[in-house]
């Protein structure tokens, strides 16, 4: 199974913008923190724009957030850059002549769709903010140990 960190990179996007605003804020620069590559970081970098959480210039290395971090909720980073937005898949490739394989879809989409509810609204309730309020703690944290 492929994981995707497409979540993880969006929130180390805009988490980096707003810690480094007054430093370097090319692609590069957030590739090398992200241990990724700059096209990946554009790539992501303008889904964040299209759902208007980032300001971006072309040819001028100045993101910005594109409203206050206590504003821009997981679930919207999560909507703006995956693909799939389905948390859980079922497998398509069962016996419909078997009582398991013949029901097994119907059953777990109705489980699925709850879990999916579920998620997206605890995803709402954690915003940009608490995560930067976090990742500054632990490095205070780190920096006296």
């Amino acid at each position: 199974m492929k994981f995707s960190h497409k979540l993880s990179d969006g929130v180390h996007i805009l988490a980096y913008v707003d810690i480094y605003k007054d430093g370097d804020l090319s692609s590069q620069a957030i590739a090398d923190s992200i241990e990724s590559n700059p096209s990946l970081v554009r790539r992501l970098m303008s889904k964040l724009v299209k759902a208007g959480l980032l300001n971006s210039t072309p040819r001028l290395a100045a993101p910005s957030l594109a409203k206050p971090a206590s504003e821009i909720s997981l679930l919207a980073i999560y909507r703006a850059v995956e693909d799939n937005q389905q948390l859980l898949h079922i497998d398509e490739k069962t016996n419909p002549k078997c009582i398991v394989g013949g029901n097994i879809q119907e059953t777990l989409n109705d489980v699925y769709q709850r879990i999916q509810a579920d998620t997206e609204a605890a995803m709402q309730q954690v915003n940009l903010q608490g995560i930067i309020d976090d990742i500054l703690v632990r490095e205070q944290t780190r920096d006296r140990g």
